[in-house]
């Protein structure tokens, strides 16, 4: 099964997608996050070309595990998302993926700002392939 991974911004979204074998993620782009929002064009695209069966969607949850400020705001932008994009959609912790990534990132070399359009999709793909590996290696 294709899985299309979202870190819903406010300004932004970043895509990753995962194989059909759902072992590998890798990151895809990053687009407004209106044009996501409104299933547009751009969006629409990028549905076409990978085929999804599901949106896993980045959740911000606190340090210690709770849903935190944004979460409710995730959660409808997601519903809103999956609705009017007719494909289901799940959450996944995107815990530290934001600064995991941006680690990953300026240890290639990269600039703050060389950074700015990498790293939602980025944080897309670590908690993707998080995911990914927990579903394939259930802890007991």
């Amino acid at each position: 099964m294709r899985i299309l991974a979202l870190d819903i911004g406010e300004v932004r979204v970043g895509v990753a997608v995962c194989d059909p074998g759902e072992r590998v993620a890798s990151p895809v782009c990053v687009l407004p996050a209106a044009e996501v929002l409104a299933c547009a064009k751009t969006f629409r695209r990028v549905l076409e070309d990978w085929e999804p069966e599901l949106l896993l969607c980045g959740l911000p949850l606190t340090l210690a595990g709770e849903e935190g400020p944004q979460a409710e705001r995730i959660r409808a932008a997601a519903a809103q998302i999956s609705a009017t994009c007719g494909i289901p959609h799940a959450f996944a912790d995107e815990r530290l993926s934001s600064a995991a990534a941006k680690r990953s990132l300026r240890e290639k070399g990269l600039s703050e700002k060389q950074m700015r359009g990498k790293v939602d999709m980025i944080a897309a793909s670590m908690f993707l392939q998080a995911w990914l590996d927990a579903r394939r290696n259930p802890e007991p």
